[in-house]
């Protein structure tokens, strides 16, 4: 025969399923924020993914035609050198018809990002943004560690050099 529960019992087996159902609740409110706080993770993580790709894709596409870029600079340094040449000869309608060529070529490279980078004769050296060929004795004392000439002209694709400008300074 079953034993009947004394009331004190009773209430303390109530008290026991009380405590276990809070017990319960407690365990699933520590789960639920468990799982809330890996779904912010995880989706904090995915928007960095998204961004990081979407500015790297915008990378590739702006220095995507660098190699063919660096390819063509010596065209342009030729039709530099043919400018010269050609001027002591003061044939003009040449020299019209060579510096046609080259400002197309240069404008079509133009539009797909290349950049010429300004240097010219006495501006201040900096090793950052000019490649020193080799020094030679200034002819003042104000040309002293400044360029004294630009023996090839730098470009920038965007905004990445993809050659420096090569200059002679003043020591």
């Amino acid at each position: 025969m079953a034993k009947k529960k004394s009331k004190k019992e009773a209430e303390a087996d109530k008290s026991i399923d009380l405590n276990d159902n809070h017990a319960e609740e407690i365990s699933l409110d520590d789960q639920i924020k468990e799982e809330k706080d890996k779904f912010l993770r995880l989706f904090a993580e995915f928007e960095n993914y998204k961004r990081r790709t979407a500015r790297e894709r915008i990378e590739l596409f702006s220095t995507a035609s660098e190699e063919v870029m660096i390819s063509l600079l010596p065209v342009l340094d030729d039709f530099d050198r043919a400018s010269v040449e050609i001027e002591k000869d003061k044939d003009n309608e040449i020299l019209k018809g060579v510096l046609l060529i080259k400002n197309k070529l240069f404008d079509s490279l133009k539009s797909k990002g290349l950049d010429l980078i300004e240097v010219k004769k006495g501006d201040e050296f900096n090793a950052d943004d000019h490649e020193a060929v080799t020094q030679i004795p200034a002819p003042n004392k104000k040309m002293q560690g400044k360029i004294i000439d630009v023996i090839e002209k730098g470009y920038r694709l965007g905004e990445k050099v993809i050659r420096y400008p090569k200059v002679v300074i003043g020591k």
